[in-house]
């Protein structure tokens, strides 16, 4: 287990700075868009800490398909529900208004999982990514996708010929501890393999995934799940500390200091990863323009800390 630091309080280094002058008018009008288009995001359904840090810089990471997932993954803040109603059929339309009234020029798109549906919400996702690119072509989208129940067919008809920069798919934990931190139709090897398709059918859009830290995993077991990432020639990795929605979630084993997390990082750029952002407060979706930007050598927002 990586070395723990007092797990049942927050170190020193969690500390949020609340948005003030420009930063909180732009929460105000980050929090109106998102209410006013009857919008989900994740920020809010997952409890993120960065909310006040995005939301004050304007950006927001939206969720589609839905406020309830369909699986009940044990470190997981959003509701679950085994049958969810059906995705709102103006749902790309709200979605890509929202964006072009928030001017972002990049955005993240998350999804819930939809097992009660054949194609795991593969259609609806691209109705969504088709009708931001529609509406505002200047914007990079990244979709930060479900595994679709390990559905090749329903990845291919998302992916063909689809407006990303980036197709994203967490492995959230290590290898060993999936079964206990997951819900049981998630594993390991099935995220692996959405992956690993992904950029057998899109060699031109990066590719990126996420693990939380503090589950009880180990150096070894991060190093073999950076090791089976870059076999599925996945391009930017992130790594952030867990924290625990709330009673009955899987509790927090460890905080690794933020050292651990810069060791962890150069680690998976020998590895090969194209860019690592990783510290505690990192999350999958946090400033991910910066992350593509450093992979293409670009400049990036000095507000994250990125190996590339």
């Amino acid at each position: 287990m990586l070395a723990n630091d007092k797990p049942n309080r927050l170190p020193d280094w969690f500390r949020v700075t609340l948005p003030s002058g420009d930063s909180m008018e732009r929460y105000k009008s980050t929090t109106a868009s998102v209410k006013e288009n009857q919008l989900h995001t994740v920020c809010e359904e997952a409890h993120c800490p960065n909310i006040h840090d995005c939301w004050g810089r304007g950006t927001a990471t939206f969720m589609v398909a839905g406020k309830a997932c369909t699986r009940g993954c044990r470190f997981c803040a959003v509701d679950t529900i085994r049958i969810p109603p059906p995705p709102e059929e103006d749902e790309p339309q709200k979605l890509a208004e929202a964006i072009q009234a928030m001017g972002l020029t990049y955005s993240v798109i998350t999804v819930v999982n939809r097992d009660d549906l054949e194609d795991g919400g593969a259609s609806h996702y691209r109705k969504c990514l088709d009708e931001v690119h529609k509406t505002v072509p200047h914007v990079g989208l990244e979709l930060l996708c479900s595994d679709l129940s390990g559905n090749l067919k329903a990845l291919e008809s998302l992916l063909n010929s689809a407006p990303l920069k980036v197709f994203a798919h967490n492995v959230e934990t290590v290898a060993r501890l999936t079964p206990r931190v997951r819900d049981p139709r998630a594993t390991f090897e099935q995220s692996i393999l959405i992956l690993k398709k992904a950029k057998e059918l899109r060699p031109d859009i990066m590719t990126k995934s996420s693990i939380m830290l503090g589950l009880g995993e180990t150096e070894e077991d991060l190093v073999e799940a950076f090791k089976a990432l870059r076999e599925a020639n996945v391009d930017l990795l992130t790594l952030g500390q867990y924290l625990a929605p709330g009673p009955g979630y899987h509790p927090v084993v460890s905080f690794p200091k933020p050292e651990t997390f810069d060791r962890l990082a150069h680690i998976a750029k020998e590895m090969g990863f194209k860019a690592i952002a990783s510290g505690p407060m990192v999350r999958s979706s946090y400033r991910a323009e910066s992350l593509v930007a450093a992979a293409k050598g670009e400049k990036i927002d000095t507000g994250l800390k990125v190996v590339a």
